[in-house]
Formats: structure tokens, sequence, C-alpha cells
């Protein structure tokens, strides 16, 4: 079994620009991910399996809600914190990272953000311990970036709510503990309802065949005539701009992993171009091979000047939804470019399981997509600049 020995590519310092606390918790990530998760990922994804035994060591690095307060199990960290533990978990696998998000940015805070002090008491301790899974229901079958047609409802029934409806593309469904859904009422206000495993008429089906984030687990969440109690009506938020703004957090957590990913490849085919001897010399001698490293860690670096700040003005409450789009959307297409570049340094060795690189390239088009498309986020930005929406 290969080692992990990856070191990351830091070319204009940035570490300088990080506190104590921040390099300490970006380390100990690092040293799980190596320890825990390189062994293991590519056997996962070729298995397209999720490997369930990770789930205690992500809670014990405190990848679960890091930026949760420590009083409802959080780490209380901030969110360059948050961000660096990302990065650190996806240049191991992006679906593992996926867990995390969905855990983190899309059930524990709608929870912590909008939920009663008793939903806060009674789910995000076992979620940050791990103990239990979540879900996030808001992309259908026929609303995927329009998820304000969504049609998925529920009804007053007196002492309970009737929820009927269908989400699909939900990472972590096939085995989460509870969902935050988020469904219309009879006057077609969006609200978010916790919804547990159990409860007679909900089903999660698993996806199959996928091509990509192929060691994360996704499936559909069926509602079928569901009774919820309605104290499991999140009482704090209604409207679209309650998941949108769970989709921002974890926006943000993405464009700081993909950048992960990002680095992997990198790291991986600067190793190897030095290593590699074609006319009797190592290619990383050849003007071309240079050419592809040097535009990958000029991207790379670029990346983390942009994350780093936007990270700073998120712990300020400053950062905006569309400057979290544009970062997400940078990350990842530089994350795809590299990918595949990196790939062609290592040739035919490149799409082999023995390397990370094609894995990482077939999860970053899922990357390129979820959480807002490529296209999406781009008209966010030509609609922040100009003042004029095009997708509406």
């Amino acid at each position: 079994m290969a080692s992990d020995l990856f070191e990351a590519p830091d070319y204009y310092q940035i570490d300088d620009l990080l506190q104590e606390e921040h390099i300490l918790v970006r380390n100990a990530t690092r040293d799980w991910v190596k320890k825990e998760v390189s062994p293991i990922i590519e056997d996962y994804a070729q298995k397209a399996e999720f490997p369930k035994h990770l789930i205690k060591g992500l809670a014990e690095v405190g990848a679960f809600g890091p930026y949760i307060p420590e009083e409802y199990g959080g780490a209380g960290l901030d969110q360059i914190s948050y961000g660096l533990m990302m990065q650190e978990i996806e240049r191991g696998d992006s679906g593992v990272r996926s867990t995390c998000s969905v855990q983190s940015s899309l059930v524990m805070y709608p929870i912590f953000a909008y939920g009663s002090e008793d939903q806060r008491k009674k789910y995000l301790p076992k979620l940050a311990s791990g103990e239990f899974l979540g879900a996030f229901g808001l992309t259908e079958p026929n609303h995927g970036s329009n998820p304000s047609g969504m049609t998925t409802h529920y009804k007053d029934m007196g002492d309970h709510y009737l929820l009927n409806g269908a989400k699909m593309w939900i990472s972590n469904a096939p085995f989460a503990d509870i969902a935050v859904v988020w469904a219309k009422n009879e006057e077609g206000r969006i609200h978010g309802i916790i919804v547990e495993r159990g409860m007679e008429g909900f089903t999660t089906p698993e996806t199959h065949n996928k091509w990509s984030l192929r060691a994360s687990a996704t499936g559909e969440l069926v509602f079928d005539n569901v009774k919820v109690p309605k104290e499991n009506v999140l009482p704090g938020r209604s409207g679209l701009g309650a998941p949108l703004s769970c989709l921002d957090s974890a926006r943000y957590g993405i464009a700081w992993g993909a950048l992960g990913a990002a680095m992997d490849c990198y790291d991986t085919a600067l190793r190897y171009a030095k290593e590699r001897i074609q006319f009797g010399k190592p290619i990383a001698s050849f003007q071309l091979q240079q050419k592809k490293l040097a535009e990958m860690i000029t991207e790379i670096t670029k990346g983390q000047l942009l994350v780093w700040r936007l990270g700073v003005l998120k712990n300020e409450g400053r950062a905006t939804t569309a400057q979290i789009s544009m970062a997400k959307r940078n990350s990842v297409e530089i994350a795809l470019k590299i990918a595949r570049e990196a790939r062609q340094i290592l040739g035919g060795m490149g799409i082999t399981g023995d390397y990370s690189i094609m894995r990482h390239m077939m999860n970053l088009e899922s990357v390129v997509t979820y959480e807002g498309t490529h296209d999406i986020h781009l008209l966010i930005t030509g609609a922040d600049i100009t003042g004029i929406p095009a997708f509406q």
C-alpha cells in the first residue's frame, strides 16, 4: 500500500496569514487524512462504497459542525479553521468532504441558526459526535437550479403535519438518521422540517451507477404521507432564503475543499515528473511539463489567497452570497483543469487507481455541479455586478 507523501504547496507563505490555532487544526486534520483516508479510499471508490468506519474519526477531529458552539457539541472554531479542515479532507476525497459539508453546513447549521432551543439540544450534540448523520433535502427531480419551484409540501392535520414529495441527489441519504427537508406549507411558504428515520412513509433509496463521488453515499428522500410532529418544523426562519443561507455555508467549505483536491493533483504530478525518466532525464526538465506545473501552482496560489480573504470576511460577518459563489466557482474550475493537466503528466499511469488524480477528476465533475452549478454561479456574479438577474 502506497504511503501518502503529500506536501502542501505554499508558494506565497500563506501560512504567515494564519493564526496558530488554524495551523494546529489544519495539521491535525492533515495527519488524520494521511493515516485514515489515503490508505483505504481508492479501494472504497472502486467498490462504490462509503467508508462508514471513518465517521467516528471525522467526529473526533471536529469535522462535524466545527464552528458550532461547544455547548451544542461543536468545536467552536472560526470559519478559516472550518475551511482548512474541508481543504484537508477533500485532499483525501471529495466524497468524504461532502459528508462533512452536509453534516455541518446543511444539517447542523440550519438547526443551530433556525431551530428551537429544544431542537438544538436534541440533535446537535448527536450530530457533532457522529451518533447521528444527517441529510439535506432541497433538490427535487424536476427542480434543481430553481428550488423555488419545489413541489414537496405538507398539510396541517391538527396535531401533526402530513408531508408528501421527493428529493434526489441527496448525500448521506441512504443511512441518514435525520433529514432537514425543505417543503411548502398550504400557503406556498417554504419551511424546514426535521424528518427522522423510522417515520412511516419515509424511505431513502440509494442512487447507484455513479462514476463520480463513488466513495460517497447518494440517494433519494421519499415522503409518502409522512406524519411529522409540529415541533419538528424549524421556527426561526422561512422562505427560500433559509435553505439558500445553508448553501452559502456549504459553498464556502467547497471553495476551500476543491483547492485541496487541486493541491493533491499538483503534488502528485510534481513528484511523478521529477521521478519519471524519458529521453535520459526527468520529464520535469522539459519545458511543456514545467509550463503545466507552473500554471498549476499559480492558480492554486491565487485560489488560496481568494479563500483566505473570504474566510476573513466570513469571520467578520461580511461575506456576501456573490463572493462565496465566485470562490466556489473559481476553486472548482481550477481544480478540474489541474486534475486534467496532472493526469496528462502521468500519462497512462494517471488513469489508474495507483494514483489519486483520476478519482479527483471524476469527483470534481460532481462538485462543479452541486451546491449551485458552474453556470449559475457565473450568473450570480453577473447579476451582482450589473444589477440585472439573467436567470429569472
